[in-house]
């Protein structure tokens, strides 16, 4: 083989192999990004769940120190559980959370309370009072077990 040929198929070679090695380079950071990404939200994912365990037990504290509406309590606790451990609801000695959400979430909150005639605000507090008193002593009780669950 002529010495020219081997001298281009020399070149050609260095060129592939420069073209790979920076294929190689480049896939090694996107991979490194990902990873970095990945790991990031995995923390961020974990610091808001503890912060939301924090919250279940603060307002079970709550309860527990009757610092808070019963059925207040019952909705938070019902939205953070959907989002720490959704199982739980369906669990005999938490489902009261579940039960008394699923008995007041159609009463106006917040702005919408604002916006609603005073006659009807008094008969959705008495509807809701008497929730709260129908179910007092199994919130109480879910209330203080909840505040001591070892959240996986």
């Amino acid at each position: 083989m002529p010495r020219g040929l081997q001298l281009v198929f020399i070149a050609i070679a260095l060129v592939v192999i420069g073209v790979l090695l920076f294929y190689i380079w480049r896939q090694s950071r996107i991979l490194s990004e990902h990873r970095l990404r990945q790991r990031k939200t995995e923390e961020f994912q974990a610091r808001r769940r503890q912060e939301m365990v924090e919250s279940i037990r603060l307002v079970a504290m709550a309860v527990e120190a009757k610092q808070v509406e019963y059925s207040e309590a019952c909705l938070r606790l019902k939205g953070l559980l959907e989002h720490v451990e959704p199982e739980l609801l369906e669990d005999p000695k938490y489902r009261v959370f579940q039960q008394v959400h699923d008995k007041i979430s159609h009463m106006p909150t917040h702005r919408a309370r604002l916006n609603t005639d005073s006659e009807t605000l008094r008969k959705l507090d008495e509807e809701r009072f008497a929730v709260e008193e129908e179910h007092a002593d199994e919130i109480r009780e879910a209330a203080a077990l909840i505040r001591h669950h070892p959240f996986n």
